[in-house]
Formats: structure tokens, C-alpha cells, sequence
């Protein structure tokens, strides 16, 4: 962990530059925790980053439609996105609004790419996930209940754990400033 950013653009676009490789599956931050609530409680889980666009300022992460998440999303459309880096020593806590899109050009072009790989099992299901089961392996479905979730970051929240101190910083539509850590 090598403290060499000084500024907060500098440090705003090597989060980017970062973000932008996060779909590679070594990247530390290929797997978060995305959290959000129904309006009553909260929930968390792990999601994957399946495309990052830095100019848009947006992630696409692949979901069940049928999935509670989805349904938070349709109600409270806003979540926060928690990632974490060894490597670098960074924790990113991105502040996003949410959107669920299950059917149109954008969904139907990545799930015929995704169907022909072994990750398509995952929304052939006939049960929505989180039902109880008898058995551990159930029956896969010929209906895929693929859907694609779109988070617009808002803001950034980014702290760099060092040995010789805590830095943090917030990035949102005001520009960078400098927070206590």
C-alpha cells in the first residue's frame, strides 16, 4: 500500500480507472456487497460487476428477476454498492440509484451471450431464489428469468487504510472534498 495520490482528482480517476477493470474476475473489486431495503429492512448480498462504464458513471450487475432485490429496486431505487481492495488498501462505498430492466434489446443481447455459458444455469431456475427447497440441487427450468440491474453512482465514498493513516474522501455532483476518516 504505497500512498503516492496527493489530490482528489487524481485519486477520483484512479478509482475509475480501477471501477473500469472490475469485471476482470481477479480484480478485487469484481465481487461487492450491494445493499438496499424494501422500506422496512435492509438487505445485503453479493453481486458481481459484469460491465463498468466510467463515463456514464454506471456498473451493470446480472440478477433473477425474480430475486428480492428486484423488488427493492422497483420500490426504493436507490442502494449502496460496498467494494474492498487488498491490494491497494481502499474501500469504495458507492451511493447509487437503481434500475431493473428484464426485457428489451440491452437484456436480451448479454443473455445470448450469457445462455451458451455454464453461469446461465444460474437464472434457469423454477424457483425465485431464497425459496425453500428439498433438496439441494433443484430442477432446472427451460424459461431463463435473466434481468439486468443498472446502478448510476451518485457519489463515492473512498478511504485508504494505511499504516501511516486513514485518508477519505466523498466525490459526488459537488466535486471532491476531503472527509475525516
Amino acid at each position: 500500500m504505497t500512498r503516492h495520490l496527493h489530490d482528489l482528482a487524481a485519486i477520483e480517476d484512479a478509482i475509475w480507472q480501477e471501477l473500469g477493470q472490475a469485471n476482470d474476475s481477479s480484480h478485487d473489486w469484481h465481487v461487492g456487497v450491494l445493499a438496499t431495503t424494501d422500506g422496512q429492512r435492509a438487505d445485503a448480498r453479493s453481486v458481481v460487476l459484469r460491465e463498468i462504464e466510467p463515463a456514464a458513471k454506471s456498473l451493470i450487475i446480472y440478477t433473477d428477476a425474480r430475486s428480492p432485490k428486484v423488488a427493492h429496486v422497483e420500490t426504493h431505487p436507490e442502494g449502496v454498492l460496498v467494494l474492498w481492495s487488498a491490494t491497494r488498501g481502499w474501500q469504495l462505498r458507492l451511493h447509487v440509484s437503481l434500475s431493473v430492466e428484464t426485457t428489451g434489446l440491452a437484456v436480451w443481447s448479454r443473455w445470448a451471450k450469457l445462455m451458451m455459458t455454464p453461469a446461465a444455469q444460474d437464472y434457469l431456475s423454477p424457483l425465485p431464489p431464497g425459496s425453500r427447497i428439498v433438496k439441494p440441487v433443484p430442477e432446472r427450468g427451460t424459461r431463463a428469468h435473466f434481468a439486468m440491474l443498472t446502478l448510476r453512482v451518485e457519489a463515492l465514498d473512498w478511504l485508504e487504510l494505511h499504516p501511516e493513516g486513514q485518508r477519505r474522501a466523498l466525490f459526488d455532483a459537488d466535486g471532491g472534498h476531503w472527509l475525516a476518516p
